[in-house]
């Protein structure tokens, strides 16, 4: 009898709401993807990039135009130059990268630290190296870490320890205190880092993304993934990139090198040439998000429901808990079914959900009217 490597593993909770949303003509505000155009610029890169000829296998790395813009980029935000030639690597979307980084370095019988809600990616790509995911919750009402309880989770087993600024689902950030104390946590220890940045230029009313590339003591153990997806509201392109040093670097890209080898091609030279060209695009990122979400949430208080702070990301976590007392996964699916929302529950990113929490994630990355209609159903709670 077959017996499944990924047992506890069905059909992800966003595949399954956005069906449901479909089956019912339902808002879809589940699934975290944009409803509005990519940049002009973009599109016409791309379609430039075909047309040159760009359609045959990318360097396993990315092409160069692309790893030396990605590099220049990060000099100019980070004050980090990574060498384009070792440092950088192209990958099919962000969830590769980690996939890729997880895979590098974890080995069977080790042990990852994981903050609870986390994405659901996560913890498959950490059983098939044949390593046990271990969970540290996020503070249940800020996502904040207890870095004690971090503390106390590390074994001699300790692996990888992985974290999420700005946060998915709840989009809290991580300071420069929160940096601080990571980097005492893992100092004088062989334990790697794995930083989820997909949402790095989505931050709000003027804070700093703290990415680990500030932090040289923090950078030189780890993998940084980031995501041309979020920034540049194409999601079904599938092209991020992971920097690392280079004896990571060279282990990283061995798993990418026979996981998918490269990347779609005409889509880096796009990217190659949207980042040199308009770097006021992702620099003017979180002054687009942050009126789509003060609006949002504006909106949001004129229904029954109670909006949570969102420092970063597009998503926006609403307490439902005046309007039901079903738990979180009979919540949205009745909103979906019965109101014509859908939206995503909280539980599915956590081992151990909070008891009697009653939280539900909305997207608010779309449309003004596809938001206006939303919360024209939802007034109706």
């Amino acid at each position: 009898m077959l017996q499944s490597k990924l047992p506890k593993v069905g059909t992800t909770i966003f595949t399954v709401m956005s069906q449901l949303a479909q089956e019912h003509a339902a808002v879809n505000l589940g699934q975290g993807f944009p409803d509005f155009e990519v940049p002009a610029r973009l599109v016409e890169e791309l379609d430039r990039a075909m047309r040159a000829g760009h359609n045959q296998y990318a360097p396993m790395t990315g092409v160069p135009p692309l790893r030396q813009a990605i590099a220049a980029k990060t000099l100019r935000v980070y004050g980090h130059l990574p060498d384009a030639d070792t440092e950088v690597t192209v990958t099919s979307g962000a969830t590769e990268a980690i996939f890729n980084a997880i895979h590098a370095v974890v080995r069977a019988g080790d042990e990852v630290v994981v903050l609870d809600p986390c994405y659901d990616c996560y913890e498959p790509a950490i059983d098939l190296a044949g390593a046990r995911a271990v969970h540290v919750p996020l503070d249940p009402a800020t996502f904040a870490p207890d870095w004690q309880r971090v503390r106390d989770a590390i074994t001699p087993r300790t692996r990888m320890l992985m974290i999420n600024s700005p946060h998915n689902p709840s989009g809290a950030m991580l300071s420069a205190d929160d940096m601080r104390e990571l980097e005492a946590i893992l100092a004088g220890t062989g334990i790697f880092l794995l930083s989820d940045e997909v949402y790095e230029h989505i931050v709000f009313d003027g804070a700093r993304h703290e990415s680990v590339l500030r932090w040289p003591a923090l950078r030189e153990r780890a993998f940084v993934v980031s995501s041309f997806g979020k920034t540049y509201h194409c999601t079904g392109w599938k092209v991020g990139y992971c920097i690392a040093p280079p004896a990571l670097g060279a282990e990283f890209r061995k798993v990418h090198q026979y996981n998918v080898f490269c990347t779609f091609s005409p889509a880096q030279h796009a990217f190659a040439a949207m980042l040199d060209a308009e770097p006021e695009h992702y620099e003017q990122l979180g002054a687009f998000y942050q009126a789509k979400r003060d609006r949002f949430r504006a909106q949001i208080g004129t229904t029954r429901l109670v909006p949570l702070p969102v420092p970063g990301g597009y998503f926006q976590l609403v307490d439902y808990s005046a309007v039901s007392d079903l738990d979180d996964a009979a919540f949205c699916r009745w909103l979906t079914m019965e109101k014509g929302v859908a939206a995503i529950p909280l539980s599915p990113f956590y081992e151990t959900p909070p008891q009697g929490q009653r939280l539900a994630r909305l997207c608010f990355a779309k449309n003004q009217a596809t938001l206006d209609a939303a919360i024209e159903r939802l007034q109706h709670l």
